[in-house]
């Protein structure tokens, strides 16, 4: 699902949208709020696992999140995808980063788990 703006939206328009109804999750991607598929069970459990395994390596190293949204420009537009896994080493993360925000550096480590129907392709 898409939300239709008449013009595209800019980082602070989306932003400040209300939430998704229910657990739909939203990315910014070419001035457009682009609903994410809800996952299935295995998706869900590879990225609880993987989510795990990250945490056990990484615990005072970084942060881990599922589903963070990040802040990012591509091909000179605001883009704000939401990965399945994010790991943000401690020198990279922003003293003034709120808890609750969108992360405003790029990653050090982004998972994406490409469900059945999605391409690498239309990831990019």
């Amino acid at each position: 699902m898409i939300l239709q703006a008449k013009n595209q939206l800019t980082l602070q328009e989306f932003l400040h949208l209300p939430p998704g109804e229910g657990d739909t999750t939203y990315e910014l991607v070419e001035g457009q709020a682009i609903a994410k598929m809800p996952p299935k069970k295995f998706h869900s459990k590879l990225t609880r696992a993987l989510l795990n395994l990250i945490e056990q390596l990484c615990a005072t190293k970084g942060e881990v999140c599922p589903e963070l949204a990040v802040s990012l420009t591509r091909d000179g537009q605001d883009w704000v995808p939401v990965p399945d896994i994010v790991y943000i080493s401690n020198e990279r993360l922003p003293s003034d980063w709120e808890k609750e925000g969108v992360c405003s550096v790029p990653p050090d480590l982004v998972i994406e788990i490409i469900s059945p129907g999605q391409t690498f392709g239309a990831m990019m």
